[in-house]
């Protein structure tokens, strides 16, 4: 009798490691699924941006098209033509994408 209130007590503790594991697995699923992914297109768009250089065409985070016309290192500034003489500054931060790659599928 003894032995059956023994293995009742024990029980408990054993299935606290279970879902100390579980907690572990979903965390790691979660990371693998969800921040990896990001971090990986976060990676890609500042390759981008260290890359950037005149007369390439580029997407801001505003959704404006237009072409580089010079890049400001010290500022971090680029300066982007949008119309036949019309030009923007915008940070180099918000310049996010070719523009060439966004076009879509016809």
């Amino acid at each position: 009798m003894s032995t059956l209130v023994l293995a009742a007590q024990a029980a408990p503790n054993g299935g606290m490691g279970g879902m100390l594991i579980m907690m572990v697995a979903i965390f790691a699923i979660m990371w693998f699924f969800m921040v990896r992914p990001q971090q990986k297109k976060q990676k890609k768009i500042r390759e981008f941006q260290n890359s950037l250089q005149e007369g390439t065409r580029v997407v801001t985070g505003g959704g404006i098209y237009g072409t580089v016309k010079r890049i400001d290192q010290a500022k971090s500034v680029v300066e982007v033509e949008i119309s036949r003489g019309v030009v923007i500054s915008v940070d180099k931060g918000y310049v996010f994408a070719d523009a060439t790659q966004q076009q879509p599928n016809a």
